[in-house]
């Protein structure tokens, strides 16, 4: 047993104490936010109540996932510099999301990304396409939360062998199905808000701690991080996880995956839903940017504190991925372990990192079963047809769906590094969300095969690529470590997916013989700039 999991047994009921605080309080908040849900649109968008900057700290909530607070501290504990490029894609990415989507979505959709894509063509292709997207996308991110809570848990309660991981991971997503089934958007947002704030809090705190170390000399740390790594300089330089041959297109492939997959996240496009203009929704993206800005520059200092102050020999022994490095840092940093400062800090911090994962998953699961229920229920199986109450119920139980899905498919991805899962989420949203929005919004002959042949052949190229890349077989870190059959050399597929997306697109236009509507797309255009006519 490691000794972060010895010391968090010892203190295991403050550990627990402070789960349990949390988890009530956000059931609190669920349970009177379902209350307040009368509607569809409060349902999926809060009754589009939210002022900007309230929208911009659920946004952050949203996207400051497990994925950036565990598994982005522990690629840059053990990989220096490279591990340092999640973060700055990861935020860049905003630009994106800010300059091209925010407010042509908010006023021209209703619930879901789809909203957009059918206003002017033919609703029941391009629904189901955007809608099994979504779904796929959403598990493939679940998947990367659900891992971090597994490993988080597990090891706070000292528990030897995978049972604890795999009761967490059933326990996560029970809650993130009552969350969405009792709460709806309204209560996943206030739960999102406050998670944002911990988090904020947790990382400032540690931070701050990290840099009195060493005398709130940034060159200080880095110095010593370089010492303790054993690689000296090198370890701040590029090339200790992106050095050479394949790795370098993988380097690209992963920037690319990142700075394009923001704005294709279903779990964030639904955001701009939940504010009453495109002005707040212009707001809510630059408190984000603000905010996520912030909380990614202080990864540096938790990403090197825990390379300088735990050491990657001890965050490997504890975690191979390095998804622990953020929790053993905060034990190093309240005395060590056995300390009962060491303890508390330990549980503190890791109360927040499962907050962080019960709001955003709840927030994938939310944006899942609304897209089946709005798009795929609703508008094609029955045809415009269902009533509010209907649609809201099939939203619900599509969240169990939902899931129990990422529950199981969890079980199985515990090796995993949580950031490189959520860069695999980026990659598949970049592939099939993004071409057919920017297509839909800003080019006026795009039609409805070309819709659906950018969703189906970016989703279709990314998954595969994954399912045959070192990710699932052909390495120690693998879903499948004992196998090998991967034949693609990258382990983020974005380098080729995100083109055959974009090249789709185009090609299913100039090849289908139909006529895209002129009206509606000018309908369009007025709608996404001006918001005439917006929900």
């Amino acid at each position: 047993m490691s000794l972060l999991a010895s010391s968090a047994t010892e203190h295991r009921g403050l550990t627990m104490a402070l789960f349990g605080v949390f988890v009530l309080a956000t059931l609190g908040i669920t349970v009177w936010a379902g209350r307040q849900t009368r509607s569809a649109a409060d349902f999926y968008a809060g009754g589009r109540g939210f002022t900007g900057f309230q929208n911009g700290l659920a946004i952050s909530g949203d996207y400051m996932s497990a994925a950036s607070f565990l598994g982005i501290a522990g690629t840059i504990a053990l990989s220096g510099y490279d591990g340092f490029l999640y973060s700055i894609g990861f935020l860049v990415a905003w630009l994106v999301a800010l300059l091209l989507i925010a407010e042509p979505l908010r006023n021209s959709g209703r619930f879901t990304m789809a909203d957009v894509l059918a206003f002017r063509m033919r609703q029941r292709p391009v629904r189901t396409a955007a809608g099994v997207s979504t779904i796929v996308v959403s598990i493939f991110y679940l998947l990367a939360q659900m891992v971090g809570a597994g490993t988080l848990v597990a090891l706070l309660l000292g528990a030897e062998g995978g049972a604890a991981k795999r009761w967490t991971i059933v326990g996560v997503g029970a809650l993130m199905i009552v969350y969405v089934v009792i709460g709806g958007m309204k209560g996943t947002t206030w739960v999102q808000i406050v998670k944002a704030v911990l988090l904020i809090a947790g990382a400032a705190l540690m931070t701050v701690l990290v840099l009195a170390k060493y005398h709130f000399n940034p060159s200080e740390l880095l110095g010593a991080a370089a010492s303790a790594s054993g690689k000296g300089e090198a370890f701040l330089q590029p090339g200790q996880k992106y050095g050479s041959g394949t790795a370098k297109l993988d380097f690209i492939s992963l920037g690319i995956a990142l700075v394009l997959g923001t704005a294709g996240l279903p779990h964030i496009l639904v955001r701009f839903y939940t504010v009453p203009t495109a002005k707040a929704a212009r707001k809510s993206v630059l408190w984000a940017i603000g905010i996520i800005g912030v909380f990614y520059l202080m990864t540096l200092a938790l990403g090197f504190g825990a390379a300088a102050l735990v050491g990657s020999k001890a965050i490997k022994a504890a975690n191979a991925a390095g998804n622990t490095a953020a929790p053993q840092l905060a034990e190093a940093l309240g005395g060590g372990a056995g300390s009962t400062g060491g303890a508390i800090l330990l549980a503190v911090i890791s109360a927040v990192a499962f907050a962080t994962i019960l709001a955003v998953v709840a927030g994938l699961t939310l944006a899942s079963s609304a897209s089946f229920a709005h798009d795929l229920y609703a508008n094609v199986i029955r045809r415009g047809k269902a009533s509010e109450k209907e649609e809201v119920r099939s939203a619900k139980w599509a969240a169990v769906a939902i899931g129990a899905v990422a529950i199981v498919l969890s079980l199985f991805a515990d090796k995993l590094n949580t950031a490189a899962l959520v860069a695999l989420a980026f990659a598949v949203a970049a592939s099939a969300n993004l071409p057919t929005l920017l297509y839909s919004l800003f080019w006026k002959r795009f039609t409805t095969v070309g819709a659906v042949s950018s969703v189906y052949a970016g989703l279709l190229t990314s998954v595969t690529l994954v399912v045959f890349s070192p990710v699932v077989s052909g390495a120690k870190t693998s879903l499948f470590p004992h196998s090998d059959f991967h034949w693609f050399p990258l382990e983020n597929p974005g380098l080729v997916s995100i083109p055959v997306g974009f090249l789709a697109g185009w090609l299913g236009t100039l090849l289908s013989r139909e006529r895209p509507d002129a009206a509606k797309y000018a309908e369009l255009e007025v709608r996404s700039l001006t918001g005439l006519g917006a929900h």
